[in-house]
């Protein structure tokens, strides 16, 4: 029996016969502090309703990143408040199964100390309804976390790569130093002209070694876990804007974990202007 049966059964028992509330409690073996006990209302709707539009909307997000963006709504509630109304929604993201992969021998990266000093480049591959595929050339600024574009299309040579980079160096510069792996368009003879014209060095990782290009590898990760994997492009102009959308929500809106919760851009901005908060300090690395 429950406790509402118990409480439903007191009151019963007090309308029927002239005892006591004690006695009634002591009958249906409840404390008189249950009997008494009358549900509050949920002052939790609204937050809850909001947590599960955000959840709808960013399905790839936890609890943590849905809490930081409560707060910059102005929401003000804890963590563990959310973390809370999060479970009892059953809103838990499902963890995608990874394909295990064997100990290898790590070397450290070469690290950025900078904004616009060191940049990671790798391709990703998806493909359209119609059965085509297209790869995206994502580049990332190795300090800021900043998604510095990613070009997409259904063919990426060298020498197309080293034209977008030229539209890169015309827009904000160019880093000292690309990292990138052995792939054929990072090794053609386009890039390499390319890279010794506009004095910069492409810093290869060695062959089967993804872990020294762990910013561009952790990028592609959250790229294709939250736009690709949550997407269904039917033409190539569709996913240019879809791929688009998402980066500049990636720069300018969704929290980045080792940037202490903040944006790229926002981390970039402080970064520029001296004003570094210490925990972004040590999330740079």
């Amino acid at each position: 029996m429950s406790p509402q049966q118990r409480r439903e059964g007191v009151d019963l028992a007090m309308a029927a016969t002239p005892i006591s509330l004690r006695r009634a409690c002591g009958l249906m073996h409840i404390s008189t502090s249950v009997a008494r006990y009358r549900a509050r209302p949920d002052g939790n709707g609204e937050l809850r309703r909001r947590i599960e539009t955000l959840a709808a909307e960013r399905r790839r997000f936890g609890y943590r990143r849905i809490h930081i963006m409560l707060r910059r709504e102005g929401w003000p509630v804890n963590v563990k408040r959310v973390h809370r109304l999060y479970r009892a929604a059953d809103l838990s993201v499902r963890k995608r199964r990874r394909k295990r992969i064997g100990p290898t021998e790590r070397s450290m990266p070469l690290m950025a100390r900078a904004v616009n000093q060191v940049w990671s480049m790798d391709f990703v591959h998806d493909g359209l309804s119609d059965g085509r595929r297209i790869r995206c050339l994502a580049i990332v600024d190795d300090f800021s976390k900043e998604s510095v574009a990613i070009e997409v299309d259904t063919s990426l040579s060298g020498s197309r790569v080293a034209r977008f980079l030229d539209q890169l160096a015309a827009q904000r510069g160019l880093p000292p130093v690309i990292r990138v792996d052995n792939g054929p368009e990072f090794t053609s003879l386009a890039l390499d002209a390319w890279a010794y014209r506009n004095g910069v060095k492409l810093a290869f990782i060695q062959p089967g070694k993804p872990t020294q290009n762990a910013y561009i590898e952790s990028f592609n990760g959250r790229f294709r876990d939250e736009c690709l994997n949550d997407n269904w492009f039917s033409t190539l102009h569709e996913a240019r804007a879809r791929i688009a959308a998402w980066r500049k929500d990636y720069n300018h809106s969704r929290p980045h974990s080792a940037l202490g919760y903040l944006t790229p851009a926002e981390f970039a901005a402080q970064r520029n202007s001296g004003n570094l908060t210490p925990d972004s300090t040590l999330a740079c690395g």
